[in-house]
């Protein structure tokens, strides 16, 4: 059974963001990143202990073929997004969004 998923308004910018960002490159583009997300948000509901935990109960992510990762927090049932964050941004800027 999969877990309960919940995003964060802030995760959610950051996807609208990079779609964009990617559709504005090469059309179609931003769909493949979009189907990257779903693929790892879906990777995660069925395994949400497998990836490392990166900082106090923050565990990240990995998409493939985009250079971003998804920082969630599991526990009670529930899988929380917290950040959809390119990986060359800076991890200060991260924390304070954790």
């Amino acid at each position: 059974m999969s877990e309960e998923l919940i995003f964060l308004q802030e995760a959610r910018d950051d996807i609208r963001t990079a779609y964009e960002w990617y559709e504005d490159q090469s059309l179609g583009l931003g769909l493949d990143f979009l189907r990257a997300v779903e693929a790892c948000v879906q990777l995660i509901q069925r395994h949400p202990l497998m990836h490392q935990m990166v900082h106090e109960y923050y565990r990240r992510a990995l998409l493939r073929r985009f250079p971003f990762a998804l920082f969630y927090e599991h526990g009670d049932s529930k899988i929380t997004v917290y950040a959809v964050f390119h990986v060359a941004q800076s991890p200060e800027k991260l924390l304070v969004r954790l």
